[in-house]
């Protein structure tokens, strides 16, 4: 198979001897996928971003785990594999680890769904690698420099498990700026791009992502099972899907014969999107947008005394660090609070957070708290997390949590 040019790249990495603290050399043992700078005690002095790290238990000096190092970041050292078994990494190492990956994702593709995540990051093994399909498009994006001299080992197996036709290369904001590879975001590293807006299929309902310009990798994929659900209970009824982004709710819903949907969101952009993505479909409903802060606009609903039978709310992440904890969940309590005021007698409310610090018992126990508060009758009808190609293999790795409310009156 041939590649551009472009995806060669010139550094040879170094094999580098480590020794962790006991705390570091627990976690390893563990089987955690990040080593902090503050655990090593002993590592090489020309140490590089990219270099392998083998890691030696502290007193009987046998390799407990191989990782690579990361000069920019306080995880120091992203592990691809722990425990005493020997392991050469090579580019036979990573195609195990993309074919187990997806051998987990194959039940999804039995459906009628052509979109999927191939490689979660961590939690299949490649920390700050994520890859997505859509249709017989493969979008890499990397988070991290570490991953710039395994490309060529990489690339092709990925290429080979997912049959994609195209490979695009996205950039974190960080290796934009890097001056270390060749790379542009949005580079087509292998076959032809002719439209940077792909079609795909999620659950027999039609989709589009913008590959190139596209927020993530184009779309968001890891709500796919609750946006199928949402879909099948939206029938004859009225919809506010907020914080809607390229509507994966709101087309869901309009394609499952949702009487009128309305999507909420601050970019007008994206509601172009989504009303795009509607129109792929057929569909009788009536499709109205909101361009504005959620926050602003739900409480000009609630002023206007609108309801909707089905109220979907799912923000961006509120809290990135542990300081933004304590506001996100003050934002989790008013959003159900807000919902609780839109959903019409009998209505369904679906509350959803993707912030990984904050955790799922304490996201739902906000949301008890504040319904519980109204003195309406509710039942808790449905609680899910990830999809499959959305595997959690550590604690940090699980995000995405979502709970249905059924209110009774």
């Amino acid at each position: 198979m041939s590649f551009s040019p472009k995806i060669k790249y010139n550094y040879t990495p170094k094999r580098l001897a480590v020794k962790l603290n006991a705390k570091g050399q627990q976690f390893v043992l563990k089987g955690h996928p990040w080593v902090f700078s503050n655990s090593i005690k002993k590592i090489n002095n020309d140490a590089e971003t990219g270099d392998l790290a083998i890691i030696f238990s502290k007193n009987k000096n046998r390799v407990i785990g191989l990782g690579l190092y990361d000069a920019n970041s306080p995880i120091r050292i992203k592990m691809l594999h722990s425990g005493i078994e020997k392991e050469e990494i090579n580019t036979e190492f990573f195609q195990k680890k993309i074919e187990a990956a997806f051998e987990i994702r194959h039940p999804l593709l039995k459906t009628n769904t052509n979109s999927y995540r191939l490689i979660f990051g961590e939690n299949d093994g490649f920390p700050g690698l994520i890859a997505d399909v859509y249709a017989k498009v493969l979008v890499v994006k990397l988070y991290s420099e570490i991953w710039l001299p395994y490309l060529e080992s990489i690339i092709p197996s990925l290429q080979e498990t997912s049959n994609a036709e195209t490979i695009v290369l996205r950039l974190s904001r960080n290796l934009e700026h890097s001056k270390k590879h060749p790379f542009k975001n949005g580079d087509v590293i292998y076959g032809t791009l002719d439209n940077e807006v792909v079609e795909f299929v999620e659950h027999g309902v039609n989709f589009s992502a913008n590959v190139i310009k596209g927020h993530k990798t184009g779309y968001f994929l890891d709500h796919r099972a609750n946006r199928k659900q949402v879909g099948e209970w939206s029938s004859g009824k009225t919809v506010l899907d907020v914080f809607s982004y390229a509507g994966g709710f709101s087309v869901h819903a309009l394609a499952n014969g949702a009487k009128e949907v309305t999507s909420l969101d601050i970019s007008k952009q994206a509601l172009e999107i989504a009303v795009a993505n509607g129109r792929l479909n057929k569909y009788s409903g009536t499709h109205k947008t909101i361009a504005g802060d959620a926050f602003e606009e739900l409480k000009n609903l609630i002023k206007n005394k609108i309801t909707f039978d089905v109220v979907v709310i799912d923000p961006p992440s509120f809290a990135k660090q542990a300081s933004e904890i304590d506001l996100a969940k003050k934002k989790y309590a008013q959003l159900a609070a807000f919902g609780e005021q839109l959903t019409s007698k009998n209505g369904l409310l679906v509350l959803c957070s993707c912030s990984s610090r904050v955790a799922a018992q304490s996201f739902f126990d906000i949301n008890t708290q504040v319904l519980s508060s109204k003195r309406r009758a509710y039942k808790l009808k449905l609680k899910t997390q990830h999809d499959i190609d959305h595997p959690v293999g550590f604690p940090e790795g699980a995000y995405l949590k979502s709970g249905y409310y059924q209110f009774e009156a």
